[in-house]
């Protein structure tokens, strides 16, 4: 069966946030960060395919499928600028982004990581900044 993909804007992202948080309050972004990393999985299983590209992939597909506009990876740190989850608020709002990312590190050193979002273009940085850890 071939892959379909479905288009939700960012105002529909936005809105689907506030709907859970205001039934749940923060304890659903831990939810979105789940759903980042069943998002991320197969995304990371593509860009795996040519592992010595494998960071330079894994940018192309998210930028491709909307959810960033610019990307950068490092061994420790990835930026993102255009985040789709990017809206006013005083916490970082990029878990479904911080999923994915902590998928594609998993995938790719074999072994389990911790991504924490340090700057967040929704308080006001210029760019969202995640840090990788191994754990």
């Amino acid at each position: 069966m071939p892959v379909r993909y479905v288009k939700v804007d960012q105002t529909e992202l936005r809105q689907i946030k506030e709907l859970y948080e205001g039934v749940m309050s923060h304890a659903c972004h831990g939810l979105f960060f789940k759903e980042g990393s069943v998002i991320g999985s197969d995304m990371a299983q593509e860009a795996l395919k040519d592992r010595s590209r494998f960071f330079e992939k894994a940018g192309q597909i998210l930028k491709e499928r909307g959810w960033v506009e610019e990307i950068a990876f490092s061994d420790h740190e990835v930026v993102a600028k255009g985040s789709i989850e990017v809206s006013p608020s005083d916490i970082p709002t990029c878990h479904r982004l911080r999923g994915i990312l902590r998928e594609f590190y998993e995938r790719f050193k074999g072994g389990r990581v911790k991504c924490t979002e340090e700057m967040c273009a929704s308080t006001g940085s210029p760019e969202c900044r995640f840090r990788v850890e191994e754990v």
